[in-house]
């Protein structure tokens, strides 16, 4: 068997000295080391921040806000008749054959909606721990999207772009403004409910950007990474020979080829190698006192949303910027239990008290103030209702409900108006890119500014719109 270390101290004594990388590659690899991991990319922010973080509550499916945040009366006096033609004439809907039979008839909620706090928010009987914050949260209920369909309409939410292959805003973030933590990824991604979300990796993925701003998916428990730790047999100084003289290799391609993408490899592999201590310890919650666990539920025990959102804030404590949790299984059309009577109860519980166990959380530890939170899907669903078995509601992109808090963001407020039905906004509309403007500008980005170029133009998260929406500001 061949003696590896020695093979190990060839390849290196080759790199250095036959290839004569020389001081020059002492020096790149000094300048790729974990003192420049997660930097920011444009020299500084435009203007002073408001917020350091992200927390974005991403519920897959698209969340019914008719029955969560929406309250419309009106739709009770008009249950189960038809809808009137002017809402829906030159209208594209997701599946147009479940309207294709006759008129779609609107639809009533069957949840009872209670005034919270001071603000007076009204919230769904289905949210009553989200209650408990309602003057920490501000509601927008006049937002709206351009793409009907989940997978593209997710990565339009996350990217600007229905196309695939744009970056996504953690990796404009993270790309535009960097990480404070130097052991973990800057951007990272958590996931829950019983699959993947619609668009998979497109969600978080870097695009053009080079891939050390790229989302980095971790596990609740067990191993955050598969295949991160080191193999049984292998020592810290062997596992630490091998990284050296791949950064070596890597280092003599990037010298030769000028390759950003070498260089976004090399800070990967240094990211991982410190992960093997950084991440255990992230995902090891016996330090955290029991009134910290009771108040995040029962299910923070086990891989799960609760978990997710505790997770979340021991990222944003070690300095990660951008953490993205997806909960999955809001689609409900009235398929199965795919409905609006057991299916938006079963994750309304998973996400409610979480929810507002982490503003709590947050406030507490005095991290709401610099940490931006938000809740929401890719779009919305319709006031009427499906031709299904069950009780159900179809995609919506004209008017949709979101919730942000913190990080800048006016408390308790109550923000943009729909019509009776709920169809579609009459007061300060808020469009995806309109949100993605004002989540730059409150992290300190002028969003006209944050730019790369690509195949001879420039990109932005923003594409060529957006407004700050200053009236959400505090």
């Amino acid at each position: 068997m061949p003696d590896h270390n020695l093979l190990l101290d060839q390849t290196r004594r080759h790199f250095f000295k036959d290839c004569a990388i020389g001081l020059g590659g002492i020096a790149l690899s000094e300048m790729l080391n974990d003192s420049k991991a997660n930097a920011s990319s444009i020299g500084g922010l435009h203007h002073k921040p408001k917020a350091k973080n992200v927390i974005f509550l991403f519920m897959a499916g698209g969340p019914s806000q008719l029955d969560l945040f929406d309250e419309k009366p009106e739709l009770t006096r008009w249950h189960a008749k038809p809808i009137p033609q002017e809402f829906i004439k030159g209208k594209r809907f997701a599946f147009m054959d479940s309207f294709s039979k006759e008129t779609p008839k609107l639809l009533a909620t069957p949840r009872k909606f209670k005034k919270y706090g001071q603000s007076g928010a009204s919230i769904s009987e289905l949210f009553p721990s989200l209650g408990t914050v309602a003057d920490d949260i501000t509601i927008v209920r006049s937002m709206a999207t351009n793409v009907f369909n989940h997978a593209p309409a997710k990565v339009f939410m996350n990217s600007g772009s229905a196309q695939f292959g744009r970056p996504s805003m953690g990796s404009w973030v993270t790309y535009g403004i960097g990480s404070e933590s130097q052991n973990l990824p800057g951007f990272v991604v958590l996931q829950s409910g019983p699959r993947g979300p619609r668009g998979g990796s497109a969600c978080w993925a870097s695009g053009f950007l080079p891939t050390s701003f790229q989302g980095v998916p971790l596990r609740g428990s067990g191993e955050p990474i598969l295949n991160l730790l080191t193999p049984k047999g292998i020592t810290e100084k062997d596992q630490r020979h091998v990284i050296d003289a791949v950064r070596d290799l890597n280092s003599v391609r990037l010298l030769d080829s000028g390759d950003p993408e070498i260089a976004s490899r090399i800070a990967s592999y240094e990211m991982a190698h410190r992960m093997q201590s950084s991440a255990p310890e992230l995902i090891d919650l016996s330090k955290e006192d029991q009134r910290t666990l009771d108040l995040y539920g029962p299910n923070v025990s086990k891989p799960s949303f609760a978990r997710n959102c505790l997770l979340a804030r021991r990222l944003v404590e070690r300095g990660t910027r951008f953490v993205q949790l997806y909960h999955t299984d809001w689609d409900h059309h009235g398929g199965g239990d795919a409905n609006l009577e057991t299916g938006i109860e079963k994750v309304c519980a998973d996400v409610d008290r979480p929810c507002a166990a982490l503003i709590t959380d947050l406030k507490q530890r005095g991290l709401l103030d610099d940490t931006l939170v938000i809740w929401g899907g890719e779009f919305g669903r319709t006031p009427m209702s499906e031709l299904r078995e069950t009780t159900g509601r179809n995609h919506h992109i004209d008017a949709f409900s979101m919730w942000l808090a913190g990080g800048g963001v006016k408390p308790g407020a109550h923000f943009g108006k729909t019509d009776d039905f709920g169809f579609s906004p009459v007061e300060d509309r808020v469009h995806v890119h309109d949100l993605h403007a004002t989540i730059l500008h409150l992290l300190g980005i002028d969003h006209l500014k944050l730019t790369y170029k690509f195949q001879g133009r420039n990109f932005r998260l923003t594409d060529v719109h957006g407004e700050v929406v200053q009236k959400l500001l505090a």
